[in-house]
């Protein structure tokens, strides 16, 4: 199938010996009842597979609703799924799931959410630090958070488990251009989503993040000002501003740079789409 016909929010692209691997959250889905996430396979990022089903809840796993933005990541010989889940008795919050396989079966590796069990969170994302240790970082949610919060937490070496307490890195009107949400429950605040580190040949440690500015859905950047989670983080320009976000970054088969993100930020009608990117002084271009 081609790419313009993937219905999927918050895409994540995992390449392995050859292949590109799409994951994300399934469009029709995405708001309600779910049970399950897909990966699509492809050789050039235009022509893809059917959608092959990674993780089934088959009634054994605690959430039914709200199955968002699954990243894969090969770690010690294995493959590890970052993913966010809902149930009405449960806060949201972001569970690692397990596989032999980039293309599954994924299966509970943690046991529930890694991030605070009182607190409503999505969107984890594996970062190394420069000392080889692995740390979550999170959305605390704006619905709770009122200013939403991206934060970390360190994480036991097979990544099943938190290893500390989680520290804030900033707030999402940290960023000028940053606008306030009104929530249907009638919260009002500023969102932070989809959080996803890349380091550039300079060292420079980079945070993609996703909010809203007077264009619709936003793709942000922070930047550490050590290379490292412990610095202080600043915001550089957004990398799009037209209605699409919650983006990451991969190098391709022939070593072009990519951001992947969803748009346009509608029900149904997202898609993952793909712009050429460049790193320069430690920061993400768009070449396109």
């Amino acid at each position: 199938m081609k790419r313009a016909e993937i219905n999927i929010r918050d895409p994540f692209v995992l390449v392995h010996q050859g292949k590109y691997y799409l994951y994300g959250t399934r469009g029709a889905t995405c708001w309600g009842p779910a049970d399950g996430f897909d990966v699509y396979v492809s050789d050039d990022l235009e022509n893809w597979s059917e959608p092959h089903v990674c993780f089934h809840n088959d009634g054994s796993f605690w959430a039914d609703r709200n199955y968002w933005a699954p990243e894969v990541y090969a770690h010690q010989g294995a493959f590890y799924m970052f993913a966010s889940f809902k149930h009405p008795s449960v806060c949201r919050g972001t569970a690692i799931l397990r596989a032999e396989s980039p293309l599954g079966p994924f299966r509970p590796h943690s046991a529930g959410c890694v991030t605070p069990k009182d607190w409503e969170c999505l969107d984890g994302t594996l970062c190394i630090s420069r000392e080889g240790k692995p740390f979550m970082v999170f959305c605390h949610e704006w619905v709770q958070a009122g200013d939403g919060e991206v934060c970390a937490i360190a994480l036991t070496d097979d990544l099943s488990a938190p290893a500390g307490e989680p520290r804030l890195l900033f707030r999402a009107s940290d960023a000028p251009w940053c606008r306030v949400m009104r929530h249907s429950t009638g919260v009002e605040g500023c969102v932070t989503d989809g959080p996803f580190f890349w380091r550039t040949a300079d060292g420079t440690l980079l945070c993609l993040w996703a909010s809203f500015s007077q264009g619709g859905y936003t793709q942000g950047v922070a930047v550490s000002d050590n290379g490292d989670l412990g610095g202080h983080f600043t915001q550089a320009e957004p990398l799009f501003m037209d209605d699409g976000g919650h983006g990451m970054v991969f190098r391709a088969l022939d070593g072009q740079l990519y951001l992947t993100l969803h748009s346009p930020n509608t029900k149904l009608e997202e898609r993952p789409v793909f712009h050429r990117v460049a790193e320069h002084g430690g920061r993400l271009i768009r070449q396109d």
